[in-house]
């Protein structure tokens, strides 16, 4: 007998993959620049040089058996070492090696983290629009998850909602900021404010709530603060990337950070530890950990996502579309024109363009774009969203 549960996750797919296949499908029919995806969040800008001369050099110098061997289970000692000093450098919070924990990329270290956290009956908060997989990672973990939805005025949290939903099951809240889908980043009179929101409520419990920092985008921002959470609220548990700063979703490569502020801290990374084993989410990829700690600090070139963004969001507000201008990331949160966004975006494929409908994300009436195409992509699909727009006129 089969888990149900497995069965109907691996025979549908996340609305984004569906409509990613469906895009190469078409454009095997029609043709590459007919067809105008933006389903899909994956990097257009190339990993930064110093990435490919990190490999090349460690391919060529280090010992290849050392170089592809396992590391620690948790990492190899001087990759979080130095991951931990950029911490310290960057963001003025104490790290140390040992409370660094090596994953294969974000969604790795989310489920690792639920897994480490979660008991029975434990409510996990998400604010919406969230990364609709955060679903899964929760419930997997025996977790209920509980949406709040931000201000569909500028998507910063709507505190009243909030408040009345935490409640003394509540276990985590995962922030994503810059967020998937909107692009919003939570401003630092919002993180105060949640800051102070859970200590409120940590009292009122008395209870441990977790924040868990969802930061895959954290460098790719367009001239605005993104807060360090840890430094506003202690215990915060960092789930990092370098799948969208380096241009490396491939390559899955990331961390779990737990901060020593985190209320019996060696105990949760000693969890998250644990979790990692039961789930066999040990020794992340070697090659990749040593390229990383060649590469601390790197990023893309960010403006190249800044400049698409501006040329996007400028031309679709002047054709009449509602859209939340990004603070960073690279997606636009668009209003759809009508209320059931799943048959705008049946609608918008007569034009082939491939949007996602929101629903999936917690927020319903939206679409998502992502632009991380090339400005030449984005400008040859413009046509197609005026045409789209003149129909409903």
């Amino acid at each position: 007998m089969l888990s149900q549960k497995m069965l109907e996750l691996g025979t549908k797919s996340s609305v984004i993959r569906e409509i990613f296949e469906y895009a190469k499908k078409r454009r095997s029919e029609i043709g590459d620049d007919k067809v105008f995806d933006f389903s899909i969040g994956n990097p257009s800008i190339p990993a930064p040089q110093s990435v490919t001369d990190a490999i090349m050099r460690l391919c060529s110098e280090k010992d290849p058996v050392a170089l592809h061997g396992y590391t620690s289970a948790v990492g190899d000692l001087g990759v979080r070492t130095k991951i931990a000093d950029y911490i310290k450098g960057q963001f003025g919070v104490e790290a140390k090696p040992t409370q660094i924990y090596m994953t294969c990329g974000a969604a790795a270290s989310l489920t690792i983290t639920l897994n480490a956290i979660i008991n029975p009956g434990d409510e996990v908060i998400v604010l919406a629009p969230f990364f609709p997989e955060y679903r899964v990672f929760a419930e997997k973990a025996g977790a209920k998850l509980c949406v709040v939805k931000c201000r569909e005025e500028d998507f910063q949290i709507d505190f009243e909602a909030l408040q009345s939903a935490i409640n003394e099951n509540t276990k985590a809240i995962i922030v994503n900021s810059p967020n998937n889908p909107t692009g919003v980043v939570f401003s630092r009179d919002t993180v105060e404010k949640l800051a102070d929101l859970l200590n409120e409520k940590q009292k009122q419990f008395g209870k441990t709530i977790f924040l868990i920092a969802d930061e895959p985008y954290r460098e790719l921002a367009y001239g605005v603060e993104v807060p360090y959470l840890p430094a506003f609220y202690d215990n915060t548990v960092v789930c990092y990337s370098y799948s969208k700063s380096l241009s490396l979703p491939g390559e899955r490569i990331g961390y779990i950070f737990v901060p020593s502020t985190v209320c019996e801290s060696a105990k949760v990374y000693a969890a998250v530890c644990g979790a990692g084993r039961s789930l066999g989410f040990v020794c992340a990829p070697s090659l990749l950990q040593y390229v990383i700690g060649e590469c601390i600090g790197e990023t893309s070139d960010v403006s190249v996502y800044q400049k698409n963004r501006d040329i996007f969001y400028n031309a679709l507000t002047d054709m009449g579309y509602k859209v939340a201008k990004p603070d960073g990331a690279f997606y636009l949160f668009m209003k759809a024109l009508e209320a059931d966004a799943n048959a705008f975006c049946e609608k918008a494929k007569k034009y082939e363009l491939l949007l996602v409908p929101s629903d999936s994300f917690g927020y319903e009436g939206y679409v998502r774009i992502a632009y991380c195409l090339n400005e030449e992509q984005i400008t040859r699909a413009l046509p197609a969203f005026e045409a789209l727009i003149k129909e409903y006129k």
